[in-house]
């Protein structure tokens, strides 16, 4: 089984378990519910279903009979906090809590990199940037951005990337891609790429004063259309990103750093609500 660190999904963390202790022992649902004082002898098998939840109490029931001690029962904690979580804000807490754990431990958190690589836009402009402007500074990286930041800001962003190997310096302030695309797969990615969203949705709403026309291109329609017709609709835009990135991917010869947002969302309830 791996280490609980390269887990985020606390439900994956312990069915996995359930299935290594079935595999080496005599083991059920019925023991395992047992072995952590719930009277439902089918209870963590609906956890693990995702078709209920555990309580504080329930986390430290759980965390006894699976033997978890030390930072393996305190990650245990910060992940079902995470899983659980109703908002954003209260996911990145829990989060940042489980990377801190694994890192004051010398262990690894799988797609963390990838995690810290979404949540700022200030790494994918930078990581397209810094390789055409090989011998520039932070200073003049940062003064190429549109977005207001700052030249430390840059600077901790290059570092990361070669730190975490996005980028690789191959002399002195120049740099270059050490894959043409980043992705990641693990469940904080899409909490990440919300942010980066956000971020980027605001740039698109300041780029139509600050930005001439000629240089951008922002257009949408409104419409209504049915559940069937939003289905058909994501499949062609989702087509049209892969189809970009595949062209990026390409790309040897480039002189700025854009960003496309594919947007489609309801400005209305349906008839239904």
């Amino acid at each position: 089984m791996k280490p609980i660190t390269e887990y985020q999904n606390y439900r994956e963390f312990m069915l996995d378990y359930y299935e290594e202790r079935k595999r080496t022992s005599v083991f059920s649902w019925r023991e395992f519910s047992r072995l952590a004082g719930f009277t439902s002898s089918n209870y963590i098998q609906l956890v693990c279903n995702g078709k209920s939840r555990l309580s504080k109490d329930g986390v430290e029931r759980v965390a006894s009979a699976m033997e978890l001690e030390g930072i393996d029962r305190d990650y245990f904690r910060a992940m079902v906090r995470f899983g659980d979580a109703k908002s954003d804000e209260k996911k990145m807490q829990a989060f940042d809590e489980m990377q801190k754990i694994a890192k004051e431990n010398h262990l690894r958190v799988v797609d963390a990199e990838a995690f810290k690589y979404f949540e700022s836009w200030v790494n994918p402009v930078m990581r397209e940037l810094a390789p055409i402007m090989p011998g520039a500074k932070p200073l003049e990286l940062a003064r190429q951005c549109y977005p207001v930041v700052s030249a430390a800001e840059v600077r901790h962003s290059l570092d990361f990337m070669c730190h975490a190997d996005f980028l690789k310096k191959v002399g002195e302030d120049a740099y270059e891609q050490t894959e043409k695309v980043v992705t990641g797969s693990s469940e904080a990615i899409p909490l990440a790429l919300r942010s980066m969203n956000r971020q980027m949705s605001k740039f698109a709403t300041e780029a139509i004063d600050e930005i001439p026309p000629e240089k951008r291109h922002i257009a949408g329609v409104t419409l209504g259309m049915s559940e069937s017709t939003y289905k058909w609709l994501v499949e062609k835009l989702e087509s049209l990103r892969q189809q970009v990135v595949a062209m990026a991917a390409k790309e040897t010869e480039y002189d700025k750093v854009y960003r496309l947002n594919l947007q489609l969302f309801p400005l209305t309830k349906g008839k239904e609500e």
